[in-house]
């Protein structure tokens, strides 16, 4: 899952019978090119099927987020992204 973000979706809806608003979530898997981390805000669109759950591209990166990483999480991220890991061994 490289190039693969899960994106959630939040809006408020109100309650059918009681009239309260509540939170609604829903999750997206989507295509990532353009480097988000976790915490960012993206934009997304609907694309064809790429795999058995992606069919969303992440199109731009609307805020970042101010989260720091620490140097043995950057140096494992940087290696994930340059393709020198495996799956087994990011794991």
């Amino acid at each position: 899952m490289i190039r693969s973000v899960v994106v959630e979706v939040e809006r408020l809806v109100p309650h059918g019978k009681y009239r309260r608003v509540i939170r609604r979530r829903s999750k997206f898997m989507a295509h990532d090119e353009v480097g988000c981390q976790v915490g960012d805000r993206v934009r997304i669109v609907s694309t064809r099927p790429l795999s058995a759950r992606k069919r969303w591209r992440v199109l731009e990166v609307l805020q970042k987020t101010a989260r720091t990483l620490g140097k043995p999480e950057l140096e494992l991220e940087n290696a994930l992204r340059r393709g020198e890991l495996t799956g087994a061994e990011g794991a």
